[in-house]
């Protein structure tokens, strides 16, 4: 039996493109193969454009013969599915936009699409991307590749789902309190959430002005690099998107990390997190210290109030973004998110308005408090206690599926509010089988520090080659 392509990371596809070792129709075809094989299993994908997507493998490597060079020519890539494209159906995991076409295209898309990337279908998401679990009531919930019965986090569900299965070789996501990085904790691959601004949202489904941001899952740190190199930069149809100078991400993963001063807390965000996993996060930082890393104890703020006044703008903006349809569909959004919704219509303004006056004295404060001038980045917990099933959380459960819930996200949905970088890395396994990670912090625009460190860490650790029995037998 020939190579498996599709369990190829991002990185290794284009070096094989480049070195005209493999074309862009036998990785197309390996991971169209690999969906109808696997994801049956999974539910990643909403819709698959088998054909579309091999006439456009055929184009880019006749154009790849020609002469022509991009970042990522002919590389299948799939996203999740609340990107609009001109002409096509975005569900955002909902049937209220299932017969919506987009008037306009994803910045983002635009910008893959100029870098010769391919797309091979939209990927499946929690509903209006109101949730860390993976459930779906319309599209049916995806599930964990490692263990099916678990869930794959969310609501960058479909994503992190995908890139485990090895189902395409990166994929865009969103974070608006844990979606990328929970996601890629629970399935066991790479996501980063960048600084607030750093990738432009327009052309994205909105879930919360102020806290969302765009962002990329795939297999290894030097994948989310390479992403980032094409997504990231300003954008004049996005007034939140930052005019700053993008860095050369892949040039910064060699840079070296010797020195860098790494906070680890002290309470807080080590409180609550469940022995084996801090087991594995104290191992982690063991091997950063190895590599020529400072390991300096820090006292970090207190994240429940940053948690509840991110929620609080969460909440105001979700019902105000949804407030008409609401109004005149309440019967086609499910149960937890129209509940999730109506929550929010209650909120006082002033409440809402004080969330986002305080920001940016918030923000200082920390930064100062928990960087000082001794730290470079904080390694922090993902998620506090195992991965939980698909049945634990499911809304429908009675019993604590609302603390559960609260739960997954209360190490992330902080970092959304203070809108600085955040990269999730595994680090190993629990002893049912399930992925752990931990998750660097950084100064706002650190990326490149943050991508550096993760990429030594893989450099020198073997998670991120592990894959689920889904994929090793078949």
């Amino acid at each position: 039996m020939g190579q498996d392509f599709s369990r190829l990371s991002l990185s290794e596809a284009r070096q094989e493109l480049e070195f005209g070792r493999v074309t862009s129709r036998q990785l197309t075809e390996a991971c169209i193969d690999a969906i109808e094989r696997r994801d049956s299993r999974v539910n990643s994908f909403i819709t698959l454009e088998s054909e579309a997507i091999l006439r456009a493998a055929d184009e880019a490597d006749q154009a790849r013969k020609a002469g022509k060079r991009a970042p990522l020519l002919g590389i299948p890539l799939a996203h999740k599915d609340m990107y609009y494209r001109k002409g096509r159906v975005s569900t955002c995991g909902s049937i209220i936009m299932a017969d919506q076409l987009a008037a306009t295209t994803a910045t983002v898309l635009e910008r893959l699409d100029k870098a010769g990337a391919l797309e091979l279908g939209t990927l499946n998401m929690t509903e209006f991307a109101a949730g860390p679990t993976g459930h779906n009531a319309h599209y049916g919930d995806v599930h964990n590749p490692w263990h099916t019965e678990h869930i794959p986090g969310g609501s960058s569900s479909g994503p992190a789902a995908a890139m485990a299965a090895r189902l395409c070789y990166g994929s865009l996501g969103s974070d608006t309190g844990a979606s990328i990085r929970v996601p890629a904790a629970c399935c066991g691959v790479v996501g980063l959430k960048p600084t607030y601004g750093r990738i432009s949202r327009y052309g994205a489904m909105p879930r919360s002005w102020s806290n969302d941001c765009m962002g990329p899952l795939a297999r290894t740190v030097m994948d989310c690099a390479l992403l980032m190199q094409v997504l990231a930069g300003p954008d004049i149809r996005d007034s939140t998107c930052l005019d700053a100078p993008v860095p050369n991400y892949l040039a910064a993963l060699e840079q070296g990390i010797k020195g860098l001063r790494i906070g680890i807390p002290t309470r807080h965000f080590a409180e609550g997190v469940d022995d084996e996993i801090a087991e594995a996060l104290t191992r982690s930082r063991q091997i950063l210290e190895q590599a020529g890393c400072h390991l300096v104890d820090v006292e970090i703020p207190d994240p429940k109030l940053l948690y509840d006044l991110g929620e609080t703008l969460s909440k105001g903006e979700a019902s105000t973004i949804h407030r008409r349809w609401m109004q005149q569909r309440p019967q086609d959004y499910s149960d937890h998110v129209h509940t999730r919704l109506e929550a929010g219509q209650a909120l006082p303004a002033t409440r809402y308005l004080e969330a986002l006056s305080l920001r940016g004295e918030v923000v200082r404060n920390f930064i100062a408090d928990a960087f000082k001038t001794t730290v470079d980045v904080l390694h922090l917990p993902v998620l506090g206690r195992p991965v939980p099933t698909l049945a634990e959380t499911d809304f429908h459960s009675s019993g604590t599926v609302g603390e559960t819930v609260s739960a997954i996200t209360r190490f992330t949905r902080p970092i959304n509010y203070l809108g600085l970088p955040a990269l999730s890395v595994p680090c190993g396994f629990s002893q049912s089988g399930l992925p752990i990670a931990f998750q660097l912090v950084g100064r706002p625009l650190d990326e490149d520090r943050l991508l550096a460190l993760g990429h030594a860490y893989q450099q020198l650790t073997e998670w991120h080659r592990m894959e689920p029995a889904i994929v090793t037998r078949g």
